[in-house]
């Protein structure tokens, strides 16, 4: 009997085997009847990988979706997005995981980024005080003189904050911006007193306010929140790049927004017991049932499609005018600084 179920085991693993290598196989077709990528190598640069803000990257690189579309992806992680920008500008990497409204910034200093897939369709930023500093805190306004976390100066939570101010007739000048980044830094940012208030990202956010550390105060972790704050929808992460590396490696843009476009997919159908066993543990801060708890909180934030809205590149541009007075974005052409090509062609691949 011992002898039968040895054989038996081995034969179910050369089942799993030979399934196994004729999916790499089915893979493999794909990618060669569409075209290798021009550039297999690709580096992306992004700002705080382990937030949910990025859960689809992580998804992607977690389920093998990269390699499955012919790419070797090597992922660099930055405290925030600003940072991930200066390293694409810079040239040590080629693809920005970051936030959409940056090609809008890029494109009214005369730098022409496109976005190319959408990763989340809300912001999923949220403002809170610290308890310390609630009883005084009335509106925006209330909020001068104060030291405020944010991911990285420049990023899009600082963006928000920017935005916010602006709704108390305050500017950037009338607080002090602390980097903190978005993970247990920044919690340990309020909780020892460092800043008094935090413009961040969840899972960082929903733990905090779990805690009782910080009031939440303004949130954008739904579509329907992101209109109450910013009047229309608000694209947020996406992959973007130099417009001279996606006219020039269209296949390989084709590539990561098929492999981001199939995680979306995958998203969307997906159990929370699933997420929890697809996501790093360490991205988790200890703490699984509240990490479930923020994802719950953002879910509707996660693009179901990796389009990027018309409508949603109009209110970027609204908001960065506001937070950004001083910046002219008069000659910003908006229809350049995003495509929905690649995604549409994803789609037709992978949505049944």
């Amino acid at each position: 009997m011992r002898a039968t179920a040895e054989v038996t085991e081995e034969i179910m693993l050369n089942a799993i085997r030979y399934a196994s290598a004729i999916l790499a196989l089915a893979a493999t077709a794909l990618v060669s009847a569409q075209g290798m990528p021009e550039k297999p190598d690709v580096h992306i640069a992004v700002g705080g990988k382990a937030a949910l803000y990025y859960l689809p990257l992580t998804i992607t690189e977690e389920l093998g979706y990269f390699k499955d579309e012919g790419l070797n992806v090597k992922i660099s992680d930055f405290k925030g997005g600003s940072a991930a920008l200066r390293a694409v500008v810079g040239g040590s990497a080629d693809v920005v995981s970051g936030a959409y409204e940056h090609t809008i910034n890029m494109a009214a200093r005369g730098q022409k980024f496109q976005a190319f897939v959408l990763q989340g369709r809300a912001p999923q930023i949220s403002i809170g005080v610290s308890m310390a500093k609630v009883p005084n805190y009335k509106s925006p306004k209330d909020l001068k003189g104060l030291k405020i976390g944010v991911s990285a100066p420049g990023s899009s939570t600082n963006m928000f904050a920017n935005y916010v101010l602006e709704k108390g007739g305050l500017g950037p000048k009338d607080v002090s911006f602390v980097g903190v980044g978005t993970g247990s830094a920044a919690i340990a940012a309020i909780q020892n007193g460092q800043v008094d208030a935090i413009s961040n990202v969840d899972p960082v956010m929903t733990m905090l306010e779990k805690q009782g550390s910080v009031k939440v105060i303004f949130e954008s972790r739904t579509p329907k929140g992101t209109e109450g704050v910013f009047g229309g929808p608000m694209p947020a992460a996406s992959l973007y790049a130099p417009v001279e590396f996606v006219q020039k490696n269209p296949r390989t843009a084709q590539a990561l927004a098929n492999a981001v476009v199939r995680a979306l997919l995958w998203l969307d159908k997906a159990t929370p017991q699933q997420i929890l066993a697809t996501v790093p543990e360490s991205y988790q801060l200890g703490d699984k049932a509240m990490y479930l708890f923020a994802y719950d909180n953002v879910r509707e934030a996660i693009s179901k499609d990796g389009l990027i809205p018309d409508a949603g590149a109009k209110t970027a541009l609204k908001v960065l005018k506001a937070s950004n007075p001083k910046v002219d974005y008069s000659k910003v052409n908006l229809g350049e600084t995003y495509t929905n090509q690649f995604a549409q062609n994803a789609l037709k691949k992978y949505r049944n």
